[in-house]
Parts: C-alpha cells; structure tokens; sequence
C-alpha cells in the first residue's frame, strides 16, 4: 500500500509529531501500514519509513512468537528498562544490511492503542527488541547509529551504506 523510504531520505531522520486525533484517517493508515509491512515481509514499520512524520508504529512478531497478533503503537515511549541483549537487526529502510546491535533486553512503555485508550505495558524478548528498533525511527535514530564506525566503513565499503546518512 505504502512505499519503503530509504536510508538518504531526510523523513527518516526527523523529529515525529504526536497523534491526537483518532479516526477513520488512522484507522486507515494503520491498516495500510500494516499490509505493507506483511508485503514487505517485516516485524515492524514505523510511520517515518512510509514518509509520515508521526508518532505511530506497527508490530507483527508472529513468525517468532506464535500467539502475538499485529498491533499499534501511538505516541509510544518507553519509560523504563532493564538487562542488555545483543542481537542481530535489519531495516525494511536499509536492506541487505544486518549487524549485531546491544539493547537493553525489557521495556516498559506508555502509549495509545488505535482506539484511543492509554496503555502502560512491559515487554521483553523479539517484542522489546523490535518496539526499540521502530521507537528508534520515530526519533529519526536508525540502527546503523549504534554500530561503532569501523563496521560502518564495512557496509560502505560494500556499497550498502552512504558515506552521510
């Protein structure tokens, strides 16, 4: 439905604005993200990636974790962790390349459902993880900003990464 950005595209390192209206607009792009994400074969997608400058990202951890659903996340932020946990992460922004990137393993997080309500709930495993990685893009932070600059110059080397990002 929607088009990926790619690393270069200034959307994706934006400040993200708040949503305060829910209706049928969001309602629809939820979904829409959503659909792209499965077209796209990802876990997450966060608004910046589709060119919204918004603070909303999808979730859909069930080719890891059977009983997980789709879900969404508004004006999400994480107002607690714990632990540390290296993994390995991809980006539908940045294809082709993955790397191990440290994380903290839990999270705690406040944000609105798509139907409005407030919600406080903690998560930990694939689901910490992949809600770290899309809250990233709605700060305009990308996962290639963790790595440590010698493993930056391998990917450009390879031709997979710009010089500026």
């Amino acid at each position: 439905m929607y088009k990926i950005r790619y690393i270069g595209d200034p959307v994706l390192r934006r400040a993200t604005k708040a949503i305060d209206t829910f209706d049928k607009s969001l309602e629809t792009t939820i979904h829409n993200m959503i659909v792209t994400m499965h077209r796209e074969e990802g876990i997450g997608l966060a608004a910046p990636q589709v060119g919204y400058s918004l603070k909303l990202c999808v979730v859909d951890i069930s080719s890891i974790e059977e009983e997980e659903e789709p879900r969404a996340f508004i004006n999400p932020e994480i107002i607690d962790s714990w632990g540390e946990d290296i993994l390995e992460e991809g980006c539908l922004s940045i294809p082709d390349v993955r790397d191990d990137v440290s994380r903290p393993e839990g999270i705690r997080l406040k944000y609105f459902d798509e139907n409005g309500q407030p919600r406080e709930e903690s998560f930990d495993g694939w689901m910490a993880r992949v809600l770290q990685h899309e809250i990233d893009h709605l700060n305009g932070v990308l996962f290639v900003d963790y790595l440590p600059p010698f493993k930056r110059r391998i990917w450009q080397q390879k031709g997979l990464l710009p010089e500026k990002f």
